[in-house]
């Protein structure tokens, strides 16, 4: 058992740090901006929580993180009660937030001169695969260290992977954006083409989703998106800061990206529907209109 802090308890972090308790076993104790949801986490299972990022980092083994984008990082790391001010000699930083590479590697550096270990490692799978324990989770890190923290991790993944050095991560979260995009704007445009031919989609998915085209979002969000029901999942909001991120990143590396481009101005559309709350697949909203 080890000593475990979580900061930020959002639709993400709420449930992992709760992973951590129950099926790590681990002494979790929890920091969150808004007192009253630490409060509720702890009584709801059995954990601690802490006024600040600093209490809360204070003599543990391990430091979780998922908050929203850089800027918040920032503040519950270098900023005034912030974890890394007594982050122990030889602990562990894990960042869960989706955030951009440059941020990893200057949390990173700043680490190594305080003397303990940063790892970037952002999530896939949602919400659902949040509470249920079974997201997917990039990890960039020296590989020693990824080896010491990959069986804390597992308490709420399915799959955990080394993609490089601290900033990889991110990195690689940006590639699973990336495909994300494009794959649920086909999926909208072919059940949009679909209705307008007048096609069954309930059988028209269940014959396609098992050659080529298929796809998790084919097969987990075909049913809501063909109802109209867009409140399953990852919020349009969420993804346009995610791809805003990739398109930075794109412009620093040279990486050609014209479909994300596309694709991060439909959600734009989407969000001036009033549909920033709305999850991903959502896009279809905006082709019927």
């Amino acid at each position: 058992m080890a000593k475990v802090a979580y900061l930020g308890l959002g639709v993400m972090g709420y449930p992992m740090a709760g992973h951590l308790k129950n099926k790590g076993g681990h002494a979790v104790t929890v920091y969150n901006r808004t007192t009253a949801k630490a409060e509720k986490w702890a009584k709801e299972f059995g954990g601690t929580f802490a006024a600040t990022p600093a209490e809360a980092a204070k003599d543990a083994d391990f430091v979780f993180a998922c908050v929203g984008n850089d800027d918040d990082l920032r503040s519950v790391t270098l900023g005034e009660n912030g974890a890394f001010s007594t982050m122990k000699k030889g602990g562990f930083f894990i960042d869960n937030t989706t955030a951009s590479a440059a941020i990893a590697r200057e949390l990173g550096e700043a680490a190594q001169k305080a003397g303990f270990k940063f790892m970037d490692a952002p999530v896939s799978g949602g919400q659902a695969g949040a509470e249920n324990g079974v997201l997917t989770v990039m990890v960039g890190a020296d590989e020693n260290d990824f080896n010491t923290a990959k069986p804390v991790i597992e308490a709420f993944a399915r799959s955990v992977g080394l993609m490089g050095p601290v900033g990889a991560g991110q990195l690689a979260k940006m590639v699973n954006q990336i495909c994300i995009a494009g794959l649920v704007q086909g999926l909208a445009e072919g059940i949009h083409f679909g209705k307008k031919a007048g096609l069954d989609i309930s059988k028209l998915i269940e014959v396609i989703s098992k050659g080529a085209a298929g796809s998790w979002q084919m097969e987990n969000r075909h049913k809501t998106m063909d109802q109209g029901e867009y409140n399953h999942g990852f919020a349009v909001d969420w993804m346009r800061k995610d791809l805003s991120i990739c398109l930075d990143e794109a412009n620093r590396n040279g990486a050609m990206l014209p479909v994300t481009a596309l694709v991060d101005q439909f959600y734009k559309e989407v969000q001036k529907l009033g549909g920033g709350r709305w999850d991903t697949s959502s896009l279809l909203a905006r082709l019927e209109q």
